[in-house]
This record gives C-alpha cells, sequence and structure tokens, in this order.
C-alpha cells in the first residue's frame, strides 16, 4: 500500500472514532442531565400575624368573692374578692356527692342500687333537726334508689340525707370524712377540707378557685350532672321535692347548688352553657357571701350576661389560606396554603401566635404536605393548634432541553 494510501486510512480512522466519541459523549451528557436531581426550591413563607381580641369586663357582684372558669379551659379565668378559704355551707354536698359516687358509681339515667332506710336514719334526721339543719322527711323502712336518695340530698338540700349516704357508703361519717380528704388531696383541691357531710360546719371550707374546679367535675360527671339540673322531683313517702337553685333556667343556669349559713352567707356553685360560633361554651362559676339569695341571684345574672361576650370563637386559618410560595429554578410556582380550617375558642385578650415552616422540595403533587403552621394559644399555660401545609399546584420535572440548557444548576442540586 502506498503511503498516501495509509495516510488516508489513518484519517478515515480518526474521523470515524472521533465521531464515535462525540456520540457517545452526547449521549452520555443527555443521560447525566436527564437523570441528575433537579435543584430543591426554598419556601417563600408568610408568617401569620398576632391575634388579640378585645379585653372582657364582667360586672362582679359588689359583695363577697367571686370566681369562674370554664370546661376545656385550665383553672379560673377571673376572679374578684379576696379568694380566700371560706366556710362553703351547703356546696359542701356537692364534694359528698364526688365522694360516694367514687366508691358507688352510677351512670347518665342510672338509678343505682336500691337504699334500705332504718331507724338510724330516723335518728340522723332528728339530730339535724336539733341542730337546725335543712332536712327531708325519712322514715325507717323506706326504700329509694341511690338515684332518688341523691335526689333528696341536692335538690331540698337535705343535710340528713347526705349524713345517711355518707353511712350507707362508707359506713361511717368518720370513715367517709377520711374517704374525703384522700379524695381532695387525689384531685389537687388543697384549698378545701370538709369536717362534715353537709357544710353546716363552718370548718367544711374552699376557696373560689377550688370551687370552680368542684363545678367542672360536677358538670362532668354524666349522672351528677342530671340530678342538679332537675327543678323538682317526686320521691316514694317523701313526695314533691323542690331544688333550692332559683337561677334554674334563667340565663342558661343548669346547675349546681346553692348553701347558706349564718357565717358563709347566700352562695351558689353555678353552670350554665352558651354558644359562641360553632362551639358550646360550660361557664362554672361561684359566688359567696352574698346577704340574701335574691341579692345573689340578681348579681350572678349580671355576671353571666357580661361574661358571655368576652368568649370568642377566633379563626386561625381558612381551608385553602395561602402561606408562602415555591418557585422553582425552571419556572414552576405553587402557593403553599393551609390543608384545612381551624379555629380556635379563647376567653378575653387571650393573645395568639403563629409560626410557619416549609421544607425545600424538589418536585410534589398538588396536595403534598410541605409543612405546618402551628398556632399558641394563651401566655400562663398556652396550647397548640396544628395545620398541616400542602401544595396547591404541582412543582413538575423541567423537562429535557431545560436540564441540558442547565447542568450548573443540575450539578449544585
Amino acid at each position: 500500500m502506498s503511503p498516501s494510501r495509509r495516510v488516508l486510512l489513518r484519517r478515515r480512522r480518526l474521523a470515524v472514532v472521533s465521531v464515535l466519541l462525540v456520540v457517545v459523549g452526547g449521549v452520555g451528557y443527555v443521560g447525566a442531565t436527564n437523570l441528575a436531581p433537579v435543584p430543591a426550591s426554598a419556601a417563600a413563607l408568610v408568617q401569620p400575624v398576632a391575634l388579640t381580641q378585645p379585653v372582657a369586663a364582667p360586672t362582679w357582684p359588689a359583695f363577697g368573692e367571686s370566681a369562674f372558669g370554664a370546661v376545656g379551659f385550665p383553672g379560673v379565668l377571673a376572679s374578684s374578692g379576696q379568694q380566700d378559704t371560706v366556710p362553703i355551707a351547703s356546696i359542701t354536698k356537692m364534694i359528698t356527692a364526688l365522694v360516694i359516687l367514687d366508691a358507688k358509681p352510677i351512670g347518665a339515667g342510672e338509678t343505682g342500687p336500691d337504699i334500705t332506710f332504718t331507724a338510724a336514719d330516723v335518728d340522723i334526721y332528728y339530730d339535724v333537726i336539733a341542730e337546725n339543719g335543712s332536712v327531708a322527711p325519712v322514715v325507717s323502712g323506706m326504700v329509694l334508689t341511690q338515684r332518688q336518695a341523691f335526689e333528696a340530698m341536692l335538690l331540698p338540700s337535705a343535710n340528713n340525707y347526705a349524713a345517711s349516704l355518707a353511712v350507707w357508703a362508707y359506713g361511717s361519717v368518720d370513715n367517709y370524712l377520711a374517704a374525703a380528704t384522700t379524695w381532695l388531696a387525689d384531685n389537687a383541691l388543697t384549698q378545701t377540707s370538709v369536717a362534715d357531710t353537709s357544710g353546716l360546719s363552718t370548718l367544711s371550707v374552699s376557696s373560689p378557685a377550688d370551687l370552680v374546679e368542684i363545678g367542672k367535675l360536677v358538670v362532668g360527671h354524666p349522672a351528677l350532672a342530671e340530678i342538679v339540673a332537675l327543678p323538682s322531683a317526686v320521691l316514694p313517702l317523701i313526695g314533691s321535692i323542690t331544688n333550692t337553685n332559683k337561677l334554674l333556667g334563667r340565663d342558661g343556669v343548669d346547675g349546681i347548688k346553692t348553701g347558706t349559713t349564718d357565717v358563709a352567707g347566700a352562695c351558689l356553685l353555678f353552670s350554665t352553657d352558651f354558644t359562641v360560633g360553632t362551639s358550646t361554651v360550660t361557664l362554672v362559676g361561684v359566688v359567696l357571701g352574698g346577704a340574701t339569695h335574691s341579692e345573689l341571684n340578681s348579681a350572678i345574672s349580671a355576671l353571666i350576661k357580661s361574661v358571655q361576650p368576652g368568649f370568642h370563637d377566633v379563626v386561625l386559618a381558612e381551608e385553602g389560606a395561602v402561606f408562602g410560595s415555591y418557585t422553582t429554578q425552571w419556572g414552576d410556582v405553587s402557593d403553599i396554603v393551609a390543608e384545612r380550617a381551624a379555629s380556635v375558642l379563647v376567653w378575653s385578650d387571650s393573645p395568639i401566635t403563629g409560626a410557619a415552616m416549609a421544607a425545600e422540595v424538589q418536585l410534589g403533587r398538588a396536595g403534598d404536605e410541605v409543612g405546618t403552621v402551628s398556632f399558641t394559644i394563651g401566655a400562663a399555660t398556652p396550647t397548640t393548634v396544628t395545620v398541616p401545609l400542602e401544595l396547591k399546584h404541582s412543582l413538575t420535572d423541567p423537562g429535557p432541553a431545560w436540564r441540558m440548557g442547565h447542568p450548573g444548576e443540575l450539578a449544585a442540586g
């Protein structure tokens, strides 16, 4: 072969190899750019603004000590007066009822076991009369259900039935008092102590704060809540009995218990329900130390009316509310939105703050969860409501053209 032909063949081989290298390189480049991960996009977040409601202005009684709370809210929401530990008169019977139900439980609508009253119960009746305490009739051999006996104790506030039920449940009043002391400690009612079953003793004492918690326990007990809401009842041999709580049915009041002695004055532990937005508020309050029950009831009616506007149903997030967005380097855009609506019931000017957070994303479908927005309600004992955040629109792959045109961005990803 001539030298010129060998040169020609060599050039042809080089050309073929060059073409093959270009083809292989191109295929590799296309493959690499189309298989490489796309860069992540950071969220541009819109943080929720702090929410504050108007300050409530309760109309407090001009006498004694008062406080109120609400079921589902910790502790006392507001109070007036000294908030001392004081005699609580027949409100003591609510403790008696709760402690007896701890040993002899009954449920909603249940009557409980039959109780046969004896000559010993008749003796208790006459002892209470001698003390000038409130009573309901009792006859030796009489049979009442547990629920009926509770109605006799609580509606007309019969001291003799409080003592008879304590003996029935615990064997003696002393045994009952020991159980009550343990029960009070177990329920962290440290400002409450009982020296009898009825509250006639001035040593049966509590504070407004503890009484609010006791009221919450009462309305939370299905059977007891039914009994204290009764305006009247008819019992075997005893006949018709009437609830001493004259506020029942007024201003939504549906319980709980009156108390009256010369030392304690006119007292009422009460509950009432009302609607705020989509929520039902169960308010539990107590007013102690009134001169008369007429004065007391007027003051409580005014207090309830003034308290209701202090509760607010606050919208934290609407479904689909925007809390930020993503913008990809190849031009896709999606809002970051609330997955669901959320609201909260607050009292007075409870502060509400929020914080949104969302992860970096590369690709995602509409509806994918990408973060959360959390709201903190209150300051002293805060609660938290968290709402998931999701993509409103899909963030799709940029496609081959963008990928091959932006190898540097892919490498960074």
